[in-house]
């Protein structure tokens, strides 16, 4: 009797009691990984997750609206903030909840929403609860073995509310969908391309390769569609602001968007650029491993007679193949247009993560059916041997623990998850430091620790490589410039020099890393987004290692007026009365 009724735990079809238990299970398995994540984001008070600075630090404006005024990248990365996006962390703030508090409790919220989707649209697709659980299972360790759902960022709303659109398409929900879509376009914008791609490929009566519509139809889909692209409209508008927008042939040229730039897109490599590139790549970094066995499913829907569980997946499985091939469409529009639709990568990585996980469940219940009927079937041939009974228990006992170790801990085989890209930093004497001073305050630094101070001190930079996106050229050209004129002015033997620039830009203060100064400083790692900026870059490493003394090196005592172990903080006025004020250690 084991054997059966194993196989009827796992393989049931669909009861309210069954899919409390394996949804509860998915939610609980979902609410771990994202409270390992939560344990990371809190374990000390600066700490910010990589790529939620770029989004978070303008939007402490709604606490405080006196921060960053006239702050170039504040304004910038405001204008490319989605509206829905901003609204939400507006509406949490005025609930008392700060941006950078919020950033680290959403992603436990987003976690939860794509599980209960994506479960739904698991049983829509293959009525049996097991399955769902395992597809879960799956996506959210993917996710977390990746920095989409911590990052608190637009793309985070990706996967949950792609899964949601799936799951009231799937179950004819028109209006809920229409609301999805806007959504979508007011969270994520991308998505709303995707989306439609999949309701068009759905909607229409395919003859070969020619779609056709009926009259309902084709006014479904414009009424829907018209409503997400109106809802769109604002963030188009807000981010023309900077326009234009860097075309194919300029990008081309610039090393930004080559290896060791900022934002690297091109490589000369083509088995890199085509295929495992980060923002060019068609391959999706597909995690955990198990994920793969996805691509068996169209294999084990062939041989029903092998896999008779087969018999209960829905017509409606094709929705997987048709937002691959969505996407697959959309990610070679990206490349025709380069950056006028982002990255490629953007339309494969979230839409076949979701797919394959789901055809993953699905196949990992068909194939563990199979094994436990032909254990069923070979009893009478294992009682003829003395152990047979034992024997057939321990394989389906072993078979069984094996897919459990792999769907359920498989996490445990990483020393650090999940890799959710939270920064920490120690610069505490730094921050309370800046804090302290007036909120028009201007800092110049191209210490790495400028990409946390906007963050973890509401006072403004000049640049920052966290904010030198070299996409929109009304923005990027300034960054540019800035970035230049600090690198001639922080190593110039001219004091003069130095002084112009603090009177160009404003200038309050200037934080130097202790090894500023030295050669090796600029030809680290972190500072190899500095060499696009050239010749300044150039100038100022051979200027160095020719032996030349920076005029501001000589000013770092009489300026100083805060030291921690690895930066020095300068005042600008000081700097410009060529140091007379003295000393100003603290």
């Amino acid at each position: 009797m084991f054997l059966p009724r194993l196989r009827q735990f796992i393989t049931s079809p669909s009861t309210k009691a069954l899919e409390r238990f394996w949804l509860g299970l998915s939610l609980t398995f979902a609410t771990y990984y994202a409270l390992l994540g939560m344990r990371q984001a809190f374990q000390s008070e600066y700490v910010v997750q990589d790529d939620a600075r770029e989004y978070v630090f303008w939007m402490q404006r709604f606490v405080d609206p006196a921060l960053f005024p006239n702050d170039l990248i504040a304004d910038y990365f405001k204008s490319i903030t989605p509206s829905g996006y901003a609204a939400l962390y507006q509406l949490m703030a005025q609930l008392g909840i700060e941006p950078l508090t919020f950033s680290k409790l959403l992603p436990i919220a987003l976690a939860l929403a794509l599980t209960i989707y994506g479960f739904k649209v698991s049983l829509q697709l293959f009525p049996v609860p097991a399955a769902g659980f395992v597809a879960m299972q799956l996506l959210n360790q993917g996710l977390w073995l990746r920095e989409d759902l911590a990052a608190a960022a637009p793309r985070s709303f990706a996967t949950p509310l792609l899964l949601a659109f799936l799951y009231y398409l799937l179950r004819g929900s028109w209006r809920s969908l229409t609301l999805i879509i806007i959504l979508q376009a007011l969270f994520y914008p991308l998505l709303l391309f995707i989306s439609l791609g999949i309701l068009f490929a759905r909607l229409a009566h395919w003859k070969g390769w020619v779609p056709s519509f009926t009259r309902q139809s084709l006014f479904t889909f414009a009424a829907i569609a018209g409503l997400g692209f109106l809802a769109l409209l604002p963030y188009i508008i807000a981010s023309a602001e900077f326009a234009p927008t860097v075309t194919a042939a300029q990008a081309y040229t610039m090393p930004e968007h080559w290896p060791g730039g900022r934002h690297p897109f091109y490589d000369p490599n083509p088995w890199k650029f085509w295929l495992i590139g980060s923002n060019s790549g068609i391959l999706p970094r597909f995690v955990p491993p198990l994920v793969w066995t996805g691509l068996l499913l169209p294999l084990l829907l062939n041989k029903p007679t092998r896999f008779p569980l087969a018999a209960q997946v829905s017509p409606d499985i094709k929705i997987l193949p048709q937002m691959a091939a969505v996407a697959f469409g959309l990610y070679i529009a990206a490349h025709a247009v380069i950056l006028k639709l982002f990255f490629p990568t953007r339309y494969t990585g979230h839409t076949w993560r979701i797919a394959i996980a789901l055809a993953a469940g699905i196949t990992l219940i068909l194939l563990l059916d199979m094994t436990l009927r032909a254990c069923e079937q070979m009893r009478a041939l294992l009682r003829r041997y003395r152990k047979g009974r034992h024997f057939k228990r321990f394989a389906v006992l072993s078979l069984t623990a094996g897919i459990t170790v792999a769907v359920v801990f498989y996490p445990a085989f990483f020393r650090h998850f999940p890799r959710a890209g939270y920064i920490v930093s120690k610069e505490t004497a730094l921050y309370e430091f800046f804090q302290q001073q007036p909120k028009d305050s201007l800092i110049a630094t191209l210490a790495d620790e400028a990409s946390n101070i906007p963050t973890f001190t509401k006072r403004s930079i000049l640049v920052g490589r966290e904010y030198a996106l070299p996409f929109h050229l009304g923005y990027y050209n300034s960054i540019r410039q800035r970035t230049i004129d600090l690198i001639e002015a922080q190593y110039s033997e001219d004091l003069g020099k130095t002084q112009q620039f603090i009177q160009k830009y404003g200038i309050d203060f200037w934080v130097l890393h202790r090894n500023t100064f030295k050669p090796e400083y600029l030809t680290a790692e972190p500072k190899s987004w500095l060499k696009s900026f050239q010749p300044a870059f150039t100038e100022a490493l051979t200027g160095l290692e020719n032996g030349k003394v920076p005029a501001l090196s000589k000013l770092t005592r009489k300026c100083r007026v805060l030291r921690t172990p690895q930066l020095i903080v300068l005042e600008a006025d000081c700097l410009l009365k060529n140091g007379d004020m003295g000393d100003r250690k603290r």
